[in-house]
């Protein structure tokens, strides 16, 4: 019988051996990756976070918490060593007033000073931080700048630390990133001296101040032409979470002043223009289509309103009104409010969500407890709203109150000839129970992508905020036009959006940096959902790649629970450490 033939097989492949690790990667994950160096950074981020850096129109105040930031920073830079490295603190140049991207200084204006300071008082003594070390090869081609900001919004709360997290004013936005990179360059100077390595080419590190306030700072450096000749690309230091970005979303600060018509109601009024700024907002983002926005960042958001908020980009987390007739309500107008009342909210869940149902995972409670307080007082009642405080950039993750109570109030509004005629007399509606006399004040901002230009966004938030006052002075058969009681200006931040080239050499090395190091995400690469100082730099430069990266969560920054986690930190140090080297092609070949 013959023998069975057998299929001939071929040769097991053997598994494919784990690439050889590059030394030099190698030597900073040695560094990086102790229990040590997270104590140090943790220390760190808490000892600069010590200073109340918010603004003041008491500039003394600023300067002294600004120079207390730049003396840890300079300490830390002191035990660096590379060949012909240099600190400078470099003063703000008060000619940026005369440039289009110039922020005015609103937060130096008071009472007694209605009319501010000017540039050259505000900016006498104050300046921005240089770390400067200066390339083999010198500038040209992959010289590389590192912009960060010491500057936070308000309200400040001091740091503390919880285990693997920092929390407080600054920790994420922008603090903890900028020690990110002083942190990078100290274990870059032990690293390259043990491998004999010397820069090819330069690497320019920017501390600057008054980036919430709207760039002046990063202006003054963006504008400065000697300066520029070190670096050809600049990465931005953000709250990213350690995303890569060649593209930043625009932004622009509104403020509505609100004047008197006859008896018609201020408060109810800007019930109205936040409705019609919130469905132009709406509209906008519709028609933002772009390759790099895909997501569609256009946020509307309301973030003061008379006395109640702190900034225009930081959601506002609690507002309060009451609702007061000639006499003590009787139960069955309290029922009739209530109603009104809940329809108002359900209308706002209905389009935002409902945030009392949603656990934030750093509490494990609701992000929102209770949408509302509702309590008598005098001749009626007080309702407190409740919100989420947040950065505008999140707002679609939060709960802006003032929004959640416009829906209240008009729900009110709308119902006001059966409320008034179950109470038996009129009803005023307060904010914060009290008149607001001839004048309220709106504030807040308004994202948008590259599709749209800034003057187009100006033009129609500030005709939906007249088209809101007009309305509502029609239901009170008022004759005046919405442009005759609302102005809206743009005087503070004024952010245009830009996108980058998502293949540049520059955005190469990022990635080949961000895969290096394990934080690269295998998905398409998109703008940022928000704008930062990156769009100064990028529009003053058409052309040379700016990037924004950093570690942190935007739901975090500018709200109550501020805080970066040490791990995103440790990643940020070691991404920032490879992308240096890389990008100067100082990196050896493994």
């Amino acid at each position: 019988m013959p023998a069975k033939k057998t299929k001939s097989r071929k040769p097991a492949k053997k598994a494919a051996a784990p690439p050889a690790q590059n030394p030099i990667l190698a030597e900073i994950f040695a560094r990086t990756r102790t229990p040590e160096f997270e104590r140090y950074l943790k220390n760190l981020i808490v000892e600069i976070c010590k200073f109340n850096t918010t603004p003041n129109p008491d500039v003394s105040v600023m300067r002294k918490a600004e120079d207390g930031c730049f003396r840890i920073i300079e300490r830390e830079l002191g035990g660096v060593r590379f060949a012909g490295a240099r600190i400078e603190r470099r003063p703000i140049n008060p000619a940026i007033q005369s440039h289009p991207n110039y922020s005015l200084l609103h937060f130096t204006k008071t009472p007694q000073r209605p009319a501010g300071l000017t540039p050259e008082e505000t900016y006498a003594g104050r300046g921005n931080l240089l770390y400067i070390i200066p390339g083999a090869g010198g500038g040209g081609g992959q010289s590389v700048a590192v912009n960060s900001h010491v500057d936070v919004v308000a309200p400040y709360f001091p740091p503390r630390a919880e285990g693997k997290l920092v929390h407080g004013r600054g920790s994420a936005d922008d603090k903890g990133p900028t020690l990110c990179a002083v942190a990078a360059l100290k274990v870059l100077s032990e690293v390259m001296a043990k491998a004999g390595l010397k820069w090819n080419k330069n690497v320019v590190v920017m501390t600057v101040v008054e980036e919430e306030t709207g760039g002046n700072g990063s202006l003054s450096l963006a504008l400065d032409r000697d300066l520029k000749k070190l670096y050809d690309t600049m990465m931005v230091l953000e709250i990213t979470n350690l995303k890569l970005h060649p593209a930043n979303r625009g932004a622009v600060w509104y403020r509505a002043d609100l004047k008197k018509a006859g008896d018609a109601s201020l408060f109810e009024m800007a019930a109205f223009v936040n409705e019609e700024m919130e469905k132009e907002g709406a509209a906008i983002r519709a028609e933002s289509r772009h390759d790099l926005f895909p997501q569609r960042p256009v946020q509307t958001c309301h973030g003061i309103i008379g006395s109640f908020g702190e900034h225009p980009s930081r959601i506002c987390g609690e507002v309060n009104f009451t609702i007061q007739f000639g006499g003590a309500p009787s139960p069955k107008t309290e029922l009739l409010v209530r109603d009104c009342l809940e329809t108002g909210l359900a209308a706002y869940t209905g389009l935002y969500g409902d945030k009392s149902k949603v656990i934030e995972a750093a509490t494990g409670k609701p992000m929102v407890p209770i949408h509302y307080d509702f309590a008598r007082e005098g001749n009626g009642f007080r309702v407190t709203v409740h919100g989420a405080t947040g950065h505008m950039g999140a707002i679609r993750e939060r709960d802006g109150a003032i929004t959640k109570m416009a829906h209240l109030v008009r729900s009110l509004a709308q119902s006001r000839r059966r409320i008034e005629a179950v109470a038996g007399g009129p009803m005023r509606l307060e904010l914060g129970g009290k008149p607001y006399g001839d004048a309220l004040v709106l504030e807040g901002g308004q994202g948008f992508v590259p599709t749209h230009d800034i003057r187009e966004v100006m033009d129609r938030m500030r005709q939906a905020a007249q088209r809101g006052a007009e309305t509502y002075l029609r239901r009170l058969g008022r004759p005046e036009r919405g442009e005759d009681v609302v102005r809206v200006t743009y005087e503070k931040l004024h952010n245009v959006a830009f996108d980058g080239d998502p293949d540049s050499p520059s955005m190469r090395n990022a990635i080949g940096a961000a895969k290096d190091v394990g934080i690269w995400k295998d998905e398409p690469i998109l703008g940022w959902t928000v704008s930062c100082d990156s769009r100064l730099f990028a529009t003053e430069y058409p052309g040379m790649p700016v990037l924004t990266f950093g570690p942190g969560t935007l739901a975090h920054a500018h709200s109550d629970q501020e805080q970066l986690a040490l791990d995103e930190a440790r990643a940020a140090v070691e991404f920032l450490a490879v992308f240096l080297l890389k990008q100067t092609g100082t990196m050896p070949a493994a």
